[in-house]
């Protein structure tokens, strides 16, 4: 797999330093731990890995690159929960970081795949012809079960996980909305999907024409969500081990935070909107 070219493009937009192709913390384990309600980590230092529990069975959302099944895995039997009790895996967005670990972790728990219908071709191809890598990003191709539509509510043993659409970091990006209840007060959990545009070509784009409108679109659509806990891709995007420090201290819940989605958004939709007049002036466009 040729990931150097990828990891230095993500890691210049996250302005973190390449130290190898790809950083240490992608696969640095963490101990898992219960988020809020019935929502778990399960996930690596920056990658992230969420589980869902339920009467039925779980839900797993991303299985970040095949190196990190087996923490993936221990995770789950850590918590205390089967890993064959996974019945439903979705995605956040098709890109090896978040999605190469799939084709194990169904061979593991035999769980179903579910997949927006435009990044269903890029999983089932293990990455290749992806409209900004190439196939420079490739992982295990996996056969997807279903596609998920936008709004589409997925239920298991009482969970109800609404998808949303938040094209442009990869044609067919999901974000996920639940409601979970912690000490008798219902709360609302966002997924938030990856917003950054690595390295990506903005103007000019012939293999993704729409890519400026849907990124715009899903800064409006993520910013109007009102969410009390917003839960993202990378662990680094909500300062994630600061928050496990803060919870072993003790205290009030650390993720709890109603002000972090429009924050988060806003960061990134300057970042994109700056980028793109870059881009714009070099091209000599307005």
């Amino acid at each position: 797999m040729r990931r150097t070219c990828v990891a230095a493009s993500i890691l210049i937009a996250l302005a973190v330093p390449l130290t190898g192709d790809d950083p240490a913390s992608w696969t640095q384990p963490v101990e898992p731990f219960r988020v809020i309600g019935n929502v778990w980590y399960v996930g690596t230092a920056d990658l992230t890995s969420w589980l869902i529990t339920s009467r039925e069975g779980h839900i797993l959302i991303d299985a970040p690159m095949e190196e990190n099944v087996s923490h993936i895995l221990g995770a789950i039997r850590k918590l205390g929960f089967d890993p064959r009790d996974v019945e439903i895996m979705l995605n956040s967005h098709a890109h090896y970081d978040h999605a190469g670990g799939f084709a194990r972790m169904k061979e593991a728990t035999g769980a179903r795949l579910l997949v927006s219908e435009a990044d269903a071709r890029l999983i089932e191809s293990g990455g290749r012809g992806d409209f900004a890598f190439g196939d420079d990003a490739t992982f295990p191709p996996v056969k997807v079960d279903g596609f998920v539509l936008d709004e589409e509510v997925i239920e298991l043993g009482g969970v109800r996980l609404t998808a949303m659409a938040t094209p442009g970091h990869t044609k067919g990006s999901t974000s996920w909305l639940l409601d979970v209840v912690e000490v008798g007060k219902k709360y609302r959990v966002l997924f938030a999907n990856s917003l950054s545009a690595p390295g990506y070509r903005l103007v000019g784009n012939d293999s993704y024409p729409e890519i400026i409108e849907d990124y715009r679109r899903s800064f409006e659509r993520l910013g109007s969500v009102d969410a009390d806990v917003l839960l993202t891709t990378h662990g680094s995007f909500i300062q994630l081990q600061r928050k496990i420090e803060a919870m072993k201290a003790g205290g009030p819940n650390p993720f709890i935070d109603p002000a972090a989605t429009k924050s988060y958004v806003e960061r990134w939709r300057l970042r994109f909107e700056e980028e793109l007049a870059r881009q714009r002036k070099a091209r000599g466009r307005v």
